[in-house]
């Protein structure tokens, strides 16, 4: 008799990591003049069975205390690929420090996640004609198992009017989730490294290009996710991005009132999926405010929100 014992990467991909730093690096917790309210809903691979299917939502403001800056925030995040669902809550917080032109941001993440699997959907007739499993295995599981467990990641962020870069790491803990005595779910760690330069052209200062990349390994696989954005007047941008891991992407977005962004990403495929999926679907939504100082109508100080 063994113990099942899966090693996973626990986060899921974003297409519009740009607009949602905080989705993994808890240092950019809090940056800009304003809070911010965002969403995100992701369908991995449209019209296959069980695809991936992300949902993401978070909240992050700036405070002050005497003379220091800092950032606070909370995200949600609910996941689903095949049989498996997870669940993250995690809360937030960064210091902010002012070095050359640009803040210098450390940050900490600190939540649970939670990791199920949807035992009573697998099809033990299947298995049974197989000559890899057994359906009478106790390893398999035949009920649906969900644990939780303890989570915590750290980063550091330096973000000026221009360009920003950051560095994270995530599942800092290798946390470990037991369904049942035969078997286990571990999340692998995740190291982030991010980074983007907004360039304004001299003579057409309504038109901006804004390059931006992200690259993540567990130290199993890694990724890379290159992206280039053509943005006028502060309002509407569109671009191409490439993820070196497998597609092509398509992004639109809008300013549709000042503080409210609307985005959208179609990530195509560069390999047979293409042929089976309408391919992956991403939709964003975020709004800056400030409640403290209503009088204020200037829109949101941020690198990526000029």
């Amino acid at each position: 008799m063994g113990v099942a014992a899966v090693r996973a990467q626990f986060d899921p991909q974003i297409g519009q990591y740009m607009f949602l730093p905080i989705a993994y690096n808890p240092a950019a917790a809090g940056e800009g003049d304003l809070m911010k309210v965002a969403g995100m809903h992701r369908m991995q691979y449209a019209n296959i069975t069980n695809a991936p299917m992300t949902t993401y939502f978070s909240f992050s403001s700036p405070f002050v205390i005497g003379k220091t800056k800092h950032g606070a925030g909370i995200r949600f995040m609910n996941d689903k690929y095949g049989l498996f669902t997870n669940q993250a809550l995690h809360v937030q917080y960064a210091y902010r420090h002012k070095i050359g032109k640009g803040y210098l941001s450390a940050g900490v993440d600190l939540g649970f996640v939670n990791v199920g699997f949807k035992g009573d959907s697998v099809n033990l007739d299947q298995l049974s004609e197989s000559d890899y499993f057994d359906a009478n295995d106790q390893i398999i599981p035949s009920a649906s198992k969900s644990g939780m467990t303890f989570d915590m990641g750290v980063g550091l962020y330096y973000v000026t009017n221009t360009w920003w870069v950051g560095a994270s790491f995530s599942h800092l803990t290798q946390p470990r989730v037991e369904w049942d005595e035969y078997s286990e779910v571990g999340l692998r760690s995740t190291l982030y490294v991010s980074g983007g330069y907004n360039h304004r052209f001299k003579y057409h200062k309504e038109w901006q290009l804004k390059s931006s990349l992200m690259m993540m390994t567990d130290f199993a696989s890694w990724d890379i996710n290159l992206t280039l954005l053509c943005e006028y007047k502060d309002r509407y941008r569109w671009g191409l991005g490439y993820r070196i891991a497998g597609s092509v992407n398509i992004l639109l977005g809008v300013d549709i009132i000042s503080g409210l962004t609307l985005g959208y990403t179609c990530e195509l495929p560069h390999n047979k999926l293409l042929l089976e999926s309408f391919g992956t679907h991403e939709i964003y939504l975020a709004y800056g405010f400030n409640i403290l100082k209503p009088k204020r109508t200037n829109k949101y100080k941020s690198v990526r929100f000029l």
